[in-house]
């Protein structure tokens, strides 16, 4: 079965310092492997070579490229925080004082454990704070003492989480969309278009 080609002799000279915002293009098997990585990330290096048809050594070095290009940035568990007493969710948009300089309050709003993200928005709001706490005192123990004398910080609008339910396996699914993509079409080939990356997305 033919598949797309990238050549990573160019490519991987510059890999100790990769572009954040450069687009790789990445063939079928580089996709496969991801694809098995994402559905299970403990998967031994010789069950993945036996699912491509590669050597382990070759698929070793192929994750090692995806590594160091920043398409796999890390390798992490996912915790089930309402089995340890943090069941509530709540979004806070933040409304930072003008002229303030925004990194600074993203960077303090990043330093309460509390939360979990920080996304500077479009709109009549400036940052979207994901907050997960234990229960709805603790959430207004949060805002009165934490967030909101956070430098920069102006005004928030509290949005209440009623039903967390988990989160879809978006990277997998992509993965999967992108995997599907890259494979050849009867009569034309390979869609080539359909097998890039956003580096470190």
């Amino acid at each position: 079965m033919p598949k797309a080609t990238y050549d990573f002799t160019n490519a991987n000279r510059a890999s100790d310092h990769p572009d954040p915002t450069a687009t790789l293009p990445l063939d079928s098997t580089d996709l496969s492997i991801l694809v098995l990585l994402l559905r299970d990330a403990r998967v031994s290096v010789r069950r993945i070579a036996a699912e491509v048809g590669m050597s382990a050594p070759a698929v070793a070095e192929r994750i090692g490229r995806l590594e160091r290009n920043r398409i796999i940035r890390g390798y992490t568990a996912q915790v089930d925080w309402s089995r340890l007493g943090y069941g509530v969710t709540a979004y806070v948009a933040v409304t930072g004082v003008q002229g303030w300089e925004q990194v600074e309050t993203v960077a303090a709003l990043r330093n309460l454990f509390e939360v979990e993200s920080v996304e500077i928005v479009t709109g009549a709001s400036d940052l979207l704070v994901k907050l997960r706490v234990r229960d709805q005192q603790h959430l207004r123990d949060c805002l009165f003492d934490r967030v909101w004398k956070v430098p920069g910080v102006h005004r928030t609008e509290t949005l209440m989480c009623l039903d967390d339910e988990p989160p879809k396996a978006f990277d997998l699914e992509l993965a999967e969309s992108l995997l599907a993509g890259s494979k050849p079409v009867p009569g034309r080939g390979l869609r080539p278009a359909d097998t890039e990356i956003q580096a470190g997305a």
